[in-house]
């Protein structure tokens, strides 16, 4: 007969043994599945990660404003160009038209120089070039066709260099279309880090640096005031407290770094290059030790950031995207010199 005894049941030690195996595994597997999940940054590390971006965003800025800087130049140099060749190439045709002018009289004196005539009718430039040719010609005539020759070949230069220009000008805005979308790159992912912050986080961190910038305020509004030049570029620029940083922007309503130092600078009568590293080399450099109020103050190793001294280890400057013009403790970048202008 089969039997039908019931099987043996585990014990409650084995069950518990089994039972804590069971739970070792679940959190072992949970912690591996945590660890392999990133956790969400904190609202400090996105604020680093951030000031990262707007910092590589304004290096980029600098680097477009010097191309822009260099295109406005190079257009200018090129429509000069055209119009002297345009100017040229009239006064050209007028002295052919005065050689055959003299032409016209010495067939009516008995007939046209063979050489004068050689001249009319061949290259110029192919002929004028066999110098014995001229001895048969006349003093007047000499002259005129020496005359010719000159302005030709400075005709020719002026093209050449025009057209070298205008090849610089076509690279120079491709560079500025690469550069462009490099900063709206960075500028993008910036806003993208942002908005994984929570209303009342982005908020919270715009509240510290709000209350950041108001003790600088009051640290510099303690300085001995500026006077002369610097004083005058430093009271414009104050008087810009709250303009928008925008990137390429020279004011008056809203400035980049370099955009504020340079239009705060125009308003005392002193003509600052575009750029932060074309201006720091409008002055004399100084240590930060001999810093006076209205001085200009260079940030980092390549010299992307300018601002303007404003006493007690304090600047007015335009910050970075998503700011507006304000006081801010040198301190919170890497302080490179000062630059004293005039």
């Amino acid at each position: 007969m089969a039997s039908h005894r019931r099987p043996k049941q585990p014990s409650r030690a084995r069950v518990s043994v089994i039972t804590a195996t069971a739970a070792a595994a679940v959190a072992v597997t949970t912690q591996a599945a945590q660890a392999d999940e990133p956790s969400d940054p904190s609202k400090e590390e996105v604020k680093s990660k951030v000031d990262k971006l707007y910092e590589d965003a304004e290096a980029a800025t600098e680097k477009y404003n010097g191309a822009k800087a260099k295109q406005s130049k190079l257009q200018k140099e090129v429509g000069n160009l055209q119009d002297s060749v345009a100017r040229g190439q009239g006064e050209l045709n007028d002295l052919r038209d005065g050689l055959g002018t003299m032409a016209t009289a010495q067939y009516r004196n008995g007939g046209v120089d063979p050489s004068v005539k050689l001249f009319l009718s061949s290259d110029p430039d192919g002929y004028l070039d066999k110098a014995a040719t001229l001895d048969q010609l006349s003093a007047k005539q000499t002259a005129a066709l020496e005359k010719i020759q000159s302005k030709q070949r400075s005709l020719s230069q002026q093209r050449t260099e025009a057209k070298g220009k205008l090849s610089d000008l076509s690279e120079t805005r491709k560079s500025l279309g690469e550069k462009k979308k490099k900063i709206q790159g960075k500028l993008s992912e910036a806003r993208e880090l942002l908005n994984t912050l929570s209303e009342k986080e982005r908020a919270e961190l715009a509240e510290k640096e709000e209350s950041a910038n108001q003790d600088s305020g009051e640290r510099a509004g303690d300085a001995p005031p500026a006077s002369g030049r610097a004083g005058a570029a430093l009271a414009a620029a104050k008087g810009k407290l709250g303009s928008p940083y925008v990137w390429g922007a020279t004011g008056p309503s809203s400035f980049d770094c370099s955009g504020l130092t340079s239009w705060a600078y125009s308003q005392a009568g002193v003509s600052l290059p575009r750029t932060s590293q074309a201006q720091s080399s409008a002055g004399t450099q100084i240590s930060r030790d001999e810093l006076k109020p209205g001085d200009l103050v260079f940030f980092y190793s390549d010299l992307h950031h300018v601002g303007l001294y404003a006493g007690n280890g304090q600047m007015v400057h335009a910050p970075k995207p998503g700011a507006s013009v304000r006081f801010e403790s040198m301190d919170n970048m890497p302080y490179q010199f000062g630059v004293r202008v005039g």
